[in-house]
């Protein structure tokens, strides 16, 4: 029986368990990424465990989602990771080089290769034919000091793609038809991996969209075959080396499949509040905008953002919006610059911020109350954004700017000359060799171990280390401290924007944020009960692989969450940091009730739930590893690295 891509790349990183569906396997890590919103617990984490030097092949820490410092604790951040880097032995890039995703594919991906990232976009990096994973910061700093990453061999779902996209319908517009068939919990056990005739069709910069989005289907990553159009954008990239053929064996077998004809797909809107609520471009154009926002690391790339420059060349946005553009990478901005393209925007009435996060995440550019943005990005839950009440719709580019003009709602076919916008922006990408335009020069490499030893670390008083992660109790007790509902998100837990980004190596203080935007008192009232319990629906902690949505509550005391079902990397983040997770109906619960859970038996997946309040008793079942129940028992991944390792 023949492999998959993904079934090739898994066999050959294998470290413990085996390669069946279901196993828990311990999965060798070539590369790491860390970004400055999760990187600094991510380093505390990794300097926690003690090992003298990096490990993995290549780990770069990255900033770029607190890259314009609008408070002072980013620019320590940002000296603490750069010291970090240095004495460890990591890549730095620096503020102003780019969004994470879009500089890793472009310089450091590799075909074949495993890369796992404190990012829940990392799997852009899968659009070349590696398995790039998200995960929380605690798990790359195990795989940084050269340790496994654990996870369950996942099913495997093949993407079949026939025919070719048509001017003004995009890549984006595919991920948003497999969120519209599948929704944001269709991918969780998987990983997506595409295939067919209609890949040929496909930059990698497309690709790249498409593999970034798959995140918000739940899935464990996605992945394309590693083809001739992977070697020549790594040769223009000047990394023809890194270049292998990767494709899955012609009797391979999958778990699923969809299929989807890419000359049929029309231009598609996530619309408000969830980034599965999607709508054909025909059902829901002429709806009122306020804002456009082009960027992020889903569609920074040279192609969108070129081509964005070309069909505003010549032409003005509408007067009573406001439109922004954020580049992927500093090397699409040179290169726009290069190619003359940055004066159609400026003069089209875009305003133009360096390369980063930035909007996408709520660090500027947020939306007023009820206000409609129009955005590029992935992600578009109420409090995205950096407001609870902005109203986000996901689109590609070409509907993007086709709104921009418009000033509402567009369908981007109608724009003239699209077709020839269309082609001119392939032929400059499949043609331009990027590295007699571009240069490294703000990524810093690693100084040899000798240097290394001499680097001092740079702390700021707001740079926190982490507290003692100690054993549980068998029997814990305490309240429901907050019950809430289905799809909680990352966000939800702990909002991401200005209102924290600063204190992200300040567990203690950005704990007081924890539920922020559906309870402001949840963290006053968590201290004052000392600690207890969380009740969700399903699909609990969604979205990002921010552990802080985990540690917050922890450092506020929560022992347990009580949830129908949990999200992969949220679930895996609450292991992490010694929260037991456990899946219970959640419905005979409230707010107030005095709990009592027993996990004495936590080896065999079952534990006692006792409500003292209501006067029932309740079976929750755990679904841990013999490995999760050790780091349960130890306290927290961090305790049970250590113990592990004396």
């Amino acid at each position: 029986m023949g492999l998959s891509v993904t079934e090739k790349i898994l066999s050959t990183h294998i470290g413990d368990g085996k390669l069946e569906k279901g196993e828990t396997i311990g999965l060798k890590i070539d590369q790491c990424l860390t970004q400055d919103s999760t990187g600094t617990m991510a380093w505390l984490e990794f300097e926690a465990i003690g090992v003298p030097q990096v490990k993995c092949e290549v780990a770069v820490s990255y900033v770029d989602h607190t890259s314009l410092s609008f408070k002072g604790e980013s620019s320590d951040d940002h000296l603490f990771l750069y010291t970090m880097a240095r004495k460890y032995g990591a890549y730095y890039s620096k503020a102003g080089n780019g969004v994470c995703h879009q500089v890793h594919y472009e310089r450091f991906a590799k075909p074949g290769k495993t890369l796992l990232g404190s990012d829940s976009h990392t799997p852009t990096s899968s659009s070349l034919g590696m398995l790039a994973i998200g995960a929380g910061g605690a798990d790359v700093a195990v795989a940084m000091g050269g340790g496994y990453f654990y996870m369950k061999v996942p099913k495997v779902m093949r993407i079949w793609l026939e025919g070719e996209l048509q001017p003004g319908v995009a890549a984006k517009d595919v991920i948003l038809e497999v969120l519209r068939r599948i929704g944001v919990k269709g991918g969780v056990g998987y990983i997506l991996e595409y295939a067919g005739p209609g890949v040929a069709s496909l930059t990698i910069p497309q690709r790249a969209t498409i593999t970034n989005m798959g995140a918000e289907t739940g899935a464990t990553t996605s992945v394309f075959p590693s083809d001739e159009i992977t070697r020549e954008f790594l040769r223009l990239q000047g990394r023809e080396r890194d270049w292998m053929e990767l494709k899955a064996d012609p009797d391979a077998t999958y778990d699923d499949e969809l299929v989807i004809n890419l000359s049929e797909l029309e231009p598609m809107v996530a619309m408000p509040g969830s980034p599965d609520n999607v709508k054909p471009i025909s059902e829901v154009k002429g709806h009122e905008i306020n804002q456009v926002y082009m960027g992020s690391c889903t569609n920074g790339s040279f192609q969108d953002m070129g081509l964005a420059a070309l069909l505003l060349r010549g032409r003005e946005v509408a007067k009573d919006i406001e439109v922004i553009m954020s580049p992927g990478s500093r090397q699409v901005e040179e290169l726009l610059l290069a190619k003359g393209l940055t004066y159609n925007l400026v003069k089209a009435g875009v305003r133009m911020v360096e390369p980063g996060c930035h909007g996408c995440i709520g660090m500027g550019y947020v939306p007023g109350y009820g206000h409609y943005s129009v955005r590029t990005v992935n992600r578009n839950w109420f409090g995205r954004g950096g407001s609870k009440h902005a109203r986000l719709m996901l689109t590609s580019v070409e509907t993007a700017v086709a709104s921009a003009l418009a000033g509402h709602l567009a369908d981007p076919r109608e724009i003239p000359g699209i077709a020839e916008a269309v082609k001119e922006i392939r032929e400059l990408v499949t043609s331009t060799n990027v590295m007699s335009i571009t240069d490294d020069s703000m990524i810093i490499p690693p100084v040899p171990p000798a240097d290394a030893q001499r680097v001092e670390i740079k702390r700021s008083p707001n740079i926190v280390p982490l507290r003692k992660q100690v054993p549980p109790e068998n029997t814990m007790g305490g309240e429901v401290l907050i019950k809430v509902g289905d799809n909680i998100s990352t966000d939800d837990i702990l909002p991401a924007g200005s209102l924290t980004q600063h204190l992200r190596s300040n567990l203690p203080e950005i704990s007081r944020f924890t539920f922020y935007y559906i309870d402001t008192e949840f963290a006053k009232r968590a201290e004052e009960k000392g600690g207890g319990f969380i009740a969700g629906g399903e699909n609990y902690g969604q979205g990002s692989s921010r552990e802080h949505a985990a540690f917050a509550p922890w450092q506020l005391g929560v022992k347990a969450v009580f949830a129908k079902s949990f999200a992969r990397i949220h679930r895996a983040n609450l292991v992490n940091a010694g929260i037991v997770p456990v899946m219970v109906d959640t419905d005979p619960m409230e707010q107030g009730d005095e709990m009592e859970l027993d996990i004495s038996t936590l080896d065999s997946g079952k534990v006692r739930i006792v409500n003292k309040t209501r006067g029932t008793e309740y079976e929750g079942t755990t679904d841990l590893s013999e490995r999760e129940v050790a780091i349960i028992r130890a306290g927290g991944l961090l305790a049970y690295t250590k113990q592990l390792h004396g």
